[in-house]
């Protein structure tokens, strides 16, 4: 996990969201009912959104395929890109969405069951929606790291050739 500057108990949860409440209330030297109150308060305010699994899909058997998708857009007067970025975040198919710096306005992460059906959304669903300028795809081949999990693969054997 990214070194975040936030409460060494939130920290704790990102790193592992399946500690006990007693679990955590050791590691921090607190109350295990100070800690149950303060997760319970952040899940009421929205500070914690949920908590999941990072799930390795090829050994999960998974064959669906992930987008990165980058938006440009035209602002909207009074508006920036907000409310373009919170309609496309909408969609079923969008599993992320982020404002970005550099050539593009939106990063867009989708998953579908195949290419067709990553293709479908960008062209009959994304690229229709008025603001959007354009869209470029890039396709995830593998994954080496997410959400802080090494995947872990095999070492080669020796060093790497040396080409000419």
């Amino acid at each position: 996990m990214a070194v975040m500057s936030i409460d060494p108990l939130l920290q704790l949860l990102c790193q592992n969201a399946r500690y006990t409440h007693q679990e955590l209330a050791e590691l921090l030297k607190l109350d295990a009912a100070a800690v149950t109150e303060r997760i319970q308060a952040w899940e009421k305010d929205g500070t914690i959104l949920g908590y999941n699994a990072v799930v390795n899909p090829e050994l999960a058997g998974s064959t669906d395929v992930a987008a990165f998708i980058e938006v440009k857009l035209t602002p909207e007067r009074g508006g920036g890109f907000d409310r373009l970025a919170m309609r496309i975040a909408r969609f079923d198919q969008v599993d992320a969405c982020y404002l970005a710096s550099g050539g593009y306005d939106l990063m867009v992460v989708v998953e579908g069951s195949d290419l067709r059906e990553v293709a479908r959304f960008v062209s009959e669903k994304l690229s229709t929606i008025d603001g959007v300028l354009s869209t470029a795809t890039h396709f995830r081949l593998k994954t080496y790291k997410e959400n802080g999990f090494v995947f872990e693969m095999e070492e080669p054997e020796g060093r790497l050739a040396v080409a000419p």
